[in-house]
């Protein structure tokens, strides 16, 4: 086994990350690309846990700007997680990743109830576990889910997968010199209004000590030099 800086790690991953072009609706190809993303540091003996939300399929913005109530809006979005759950499983599965799905909300037709010690005895067991159904309520993220599971499972770090190499000032997209962070502790991501992960889960890291790493999956093998140890991203931590 390779010289591991984290062994065991909850992937955090937007929906959009399974999104066709235009950024809704789940593509096959780009699930495939994240699980092999996945494989590559099973490979290295990494225990992996994903959450993945779900603003491919639903914004429970766009339902509360029509006036839905707002637990109706978040109870959608926690179904559509599980979706993009089952979408990331199947692409696994297709290269012989073993997969387990458990949703906060019961639908035992199609994912285990979430149970804690059974997911990190699937996870002694060298099999990739995606939580879906966020964290069975309204009113909280899927960033909030992805923070209390991963102090469930007792995770070594939390990654935040995203299509830019870390976190910045301002957008890079819009401004050309836009200072990119290497390191930031919890409390200047929270001053700053930094768009890391929302502010529940900014603080629940920050009270358990559980360090963010914000990188660019789509960057080939940047999240295996990130295991391994190498400054990639940006790290949130005490």
């Amino acid at each position: 086994m390779e010289d591991l800086k984290y062994h065991r790690i909850l992937l955090k991953l937007s929906g959009e990350a399974l999104a066709v072009d235009g950024g809704f609706g789940i593509n096959p190809k780009a699930a495939h690309r994240i699980a092999e993303r996945v494989r590559e540091v099973r490979m290295m003996g990494v225990d992996v846990a994903i959450v993945i939300g779900a603003g491919n399929l639903w914004r429970g913005r766009d339902g509360l700007e029509l006036g839905m109530e707002r637990a109706t809006a978040d109870y959608m979005g926690m179904l559509a997680t599980v979706m993009n759950a089952l979408a990331l499983m199947d692409a696994l599965e297709s290269i012989e990743v073993i997969t387990r799905v458990q949703s906060a909300i019961e639908m035992r037709a199609v994912a285990e109830p979430y149970i804690r010690r059974r997911a990190i005895r699937h996870l002694e067991k060298g099999r990739v576990v995606i939580f879906g159904g966020g964290t069975g309520n309204p009113y909280f993220s899927t960033d909030t889910a992805a923070a209390l599971r991963a102090m469930e499972i007792d995770a070594d770090v939390l990654i935040k997968a995203t299509k830019v190499d870390g976190v910045y000032d301002c957008d890079p997209k819009q401004n050309p010199d836009a200072v990119k962070f290497e390191e930031l502790t919890y409390i200047e991501t929270l001053n700053r209004r930094l768009e890391v992960m929302d502010s529940t889960a900014i603080s629940l890291c920050m009270e358990n000590k559980l360090p963010i790493l914000v990188l660019n999956l789509w960057d080939e093998h940047a999240l295996r030099r990130a295991l391994l140890g190498e400054h990639i991203g940006t790290l949130v931590h005490p």
